[in-house]
């Protein structure tokens, strides 16, 4: 699948590291250093702008590595850019630790999966099939 994509950052493009990756690390598009308390929020930019076909979402997630190096995660995670969404992509980062942490320019900050959605259309009933779990959840399912 081919993706539209505008680079103002000083980046290289998002790559997939290995074969087996289904993300791409999306990088800190900044001139200095961000300090980031702790329980502190920020949008971190990126320089990237996409246009994704109909049917097709990026989604942005934490990277394992600076969430437990450094507590550092994002607030909506996974985040949604939409297919007809044109503005730059923004990372909302949360500093998660008891310390300050910084975020250096062009730091790798977040993934980006590309995924296939569906529409749906919702058919308004009065009762739902039964199933065994019924309306079990939050851990009705057992502890093993």
């Amino acid at each position: 699948m081919k993706v539209k994509i505008i680079n103002r950052s000083v980046n290289d493009l998002p790559k997939y590291e290995t074969t087996g990756s289904a993300g791409m690390d999306l990088r800190a598009n900044i001139e200095a250093p961000i300090q980031l308390g702790s329980l502190e929020r920020t949008i971190v930019p990126t320089g990237l702008y996409i246009e994704l076909p109909v049917g097709y979402e990026a989604q942005i997630r934490p990277r394992s590595g600076l969430s437990i190096k450094k507590g550092l995660s994002l607030v909506n995670s996974p985040g949604t850019i939409d297919s007809d969404y044109r503005g730059e992509i923004g990372v909302i980062m949360i500093n998660l630790s008891k310390e300050t942490q910084t975020i250096e320019p062009s730091e790798r900050i977040a993934q980006m999966v590309i995924a296939k959605y569906e529409h749906a259309d919702f058919e308004e009933v009065i009762e739902l099939s039964e199933t065994e779990r019924g309306a079990g959840g939050f851990g009705s399912t057992g502890k093993k």
